[in-house]
């Protein structure tokens, strides 16, 4: 297929595994949320660090997923999605000349945040194909300069679920080095296997974690950009100021909508987790049936998937060829490396689409090349 057939057929035949969000509707429930949030004339500033019916509704649903009670006033920070929610925390938390700690592959944020705070990133591998990190590795990274390690759980690009086991060994060490867990849960109600964790519930680590979340992925409406960020007093007084300079508020009519979103039944995320699954098998047997190494991803909406079987130089080569031949978009697995060369093997595919886009993706890729 040449350049020009793709050009003919339109950017509407082209399939989008590259960037994570859906291509399926938004629930009803929550976009009716914001008309009304509109009309009903939420369109002037919130309070700096979130309208209080979100923050409130962030603190009931979070109480009950952890067991203890959270102050919606003095715990609960609402963020411009979870990206700004971040650098919010790491500028507030991290001095320059600090360490913090880094599990790669990473979301492409993580390193360049680290930096842009003065600080000085240490990365600990998660190899394939289970994406484990080695406790011994993990151990030596932590010294006196150590002051916070990023989380990524469920793990975008990999899938992978923190098991308690490791979430214990990290709140260890964090404790050990009087250290900070700055902790991305913005999956946390996509996982298949295994159950989703908190670091924050731990013994010793509810006043030594920022959790972040946000609506983006479980609610589909990834161009709201509303977040939170859950920490102890001392840490939120910090990272509200920073937050008020970095963009004074999220859109308060979405808030508004977010806020009655979190008040959905209990089936909402039985049915969402559901179709999800049946989206992840459908394209991890696809792409295995295609020539690549595809696990099934524990979680998320990723899957890094293995490119030994194909003869592209690497997977840079690959993801062109892919765009420019096949019209199929993913992202080079080197994206989500401080050393490029540890992520030439994989590609990343992201899969939170329709059935039928997974299935037009899949058929595309079945006349690539062996090696």
């Amino acid at each position: 297929m040449t350049r020009q057939n793709l050009e003919l057929n339109g950017p509407e035949r082209a399939i989008n595994f590259a960037q994570g969000f859906p291509d399926f509707d938004t629930d009803p429930r929550i976009v009716e949320a914001a008309v009304k949030a509109l009309r009903d004339g939420h369109n002037q500033y919130a309070t700096t660090w979130g309208a209080a019916p979100l923050r409130e509704a962030v603190a009931r649903k979070q109480s009950i997923a952890w067991g203890r009670e959270v102050d919606a006033g003095k715990e609960v920070t609402v963020s411009n999605g979870a990206t700004e929610a971040m650098i919010a925390a790491m500028l507030a938390a991290v001095d320059p000349g600090d360490e913090v700690i880094i599990f790669e592959p990473f979301y492409e944020n993580y390193g360049p945040d680290c930096i842009l705070s003065g600080a000085i990133p240490r990365y600990v591998a998660l190899r394939p194909p289970d994406w484990a990190f080695d406790p011994d590795e993990l151990a030596a990274a932590f010294n006196r300069n150590t002051r916070a390690i990023i989380i990524n759980t469920p793990h975008n690009p990999t899938g992978k679920v923190y098991t308690r086991a490791e979430l214990e060994q990290i709140a260890r060490l964090c404790i050990d080095h009087d250290a900070i867990a700055i902790t991305d849960e913005i999956y946390e109600h996509l996982v298949y296997t295994g159950e989703h964790v908190s670091i924050a519930t731990l013994p010793g680590m509810a006043e030594r974690t920022i959790t972040i979340s946000g609506a983006s992925k479980t609610y589909s409406v990834t161009g709201w950009r509303v977040g939170w960020i859950i920490a102890p007093p001392v840490l939120s007084y910090g990272i509200r100021k920073v937050h008020d300079f970095l963009t004074v508020g999220a859109a308060h009519p979405l808030q508004m909508a977010v806020a009655a979103a979190l008040e959905l039944p209990s089936s909402f995320y039985v049915e969402m987790r559901g179709d999800y699954l049946e989206r992840r098998d459908a394209i991890v047997a696809g792409l295995n049936e295609c020539g690549f190494e595809a696990p099934s991803p524990a979680g998320a909406y990723y899957i890094m998937a293995g490119i030994a079987a194909f003869p592209y130089e690497d997977d840079i080569a690959m993801a062109r060829h892919l765009i420019e031949q096949v019209a199929v978009a993913t992202v080079p697995g080197s994206s989500f490396y401080h050393d490029p060369k540890l992520g030439q093997k994989h590609i990343r595919f992201s899969f939170p689409k329709k059935l039928s886009t997974i299935e037009r993706g899949v058929q595309a890729l079945k006349g690539l090349p062996r090696s």
